[in-house]
C-alpha cells in the first residue's frame, strides 16, 4: 500500500482536526496515512510517496511553534527534494491582511525552492469565511485526489 504522510503545523488544533478530518478519504483512496504533529524532514525524505501539509499560521505570518524545528532543519539541511509530491492546505485569518497564510505559502515556496513538486493547488481556508476549515478541506481533498489520480487500483 502506499504511505501518505500528513505533516500538521497547529497552534490552536485546527490543523490536526483537518488532518483527522481527511485521513479517511486517503485510507478510502488505498493509502496508509500517518499525521505528524512533530514532523522531521526525514518524514518528507524518506519511504512516504505522498505527503500532505495542514499548517495554519501565526502572528505575523508565522509557522507554528510545532512546525519551527522542522522548518529550521528543512533550512539548514538543505535536501534535494525533487522526488517529493505533495499537497498544502494553509489555515489562516484574511483579517491579518497581507499575512494571510503567510505559512502555508512561505512553506509552499521553500519546497519549491529544494525542488518538491506540489500537486494541484494550495488551498487557503479563510477564518474569517469559514468557522470549521474541514469544511473546505473534505471537498478539496475529494477533488485532489480525483484530479491527481492518486486513488490506488
Amino acid at each position: 500500500m502506499p504511505k501518505l504522510n500528513i505533516l500538521v503545523g497547529t497552534m490552536y488544533g485546527g490543523a490536526i482536526d483537518v488532518a483527522e478530518q481527511v485521513k479517511p478519504q486517503f485510507e478510502d483512496a488505498g493509502y496508509t496515512v500517518a499525521i505528524l504533529e512533530q514532523p522531521s524532514v526525514a518524514d518528507i525524505t524518506g519511504d512516504a510517496d505522498l505527503v500532505l501539509f495542514c499548517v495554519s499560521t501565526t502572528g505575523s505570518g508565522d509557522f507554528p511553534g510545532n512546525f519551527v524545528p522542522f522548518v529550521r532543519s528543512l533550512r539548514e539541511q538543505s535536501p534535494s527534494l525533487t522526488s517529493l509530491r505533495y499537497g498544502l492546505i494553509a489555515l489562516g485569518d484574511s483579517s491579518y491582511g497581507d499575512t494571510f497564510c503567510g505559512a502555508g505559502r512561505a512553506l509552499d515556496a521553500l519546497l519549491e525552492d529544494h525542488g518538491a513538486t506540489r500537486l494541484g493547488e494550495r488551498l487557503e481556508v479563510d477564518a474569517m469565511e469559514t468557522f470549521m476549515a474541514d469544511d473546505a478541506a473534505i471537498p478539496w481533498v475529494e477533488e485532489w485526489i480525483a484530479g491527481q489520480q492518486l486513488k490506488v487500483a
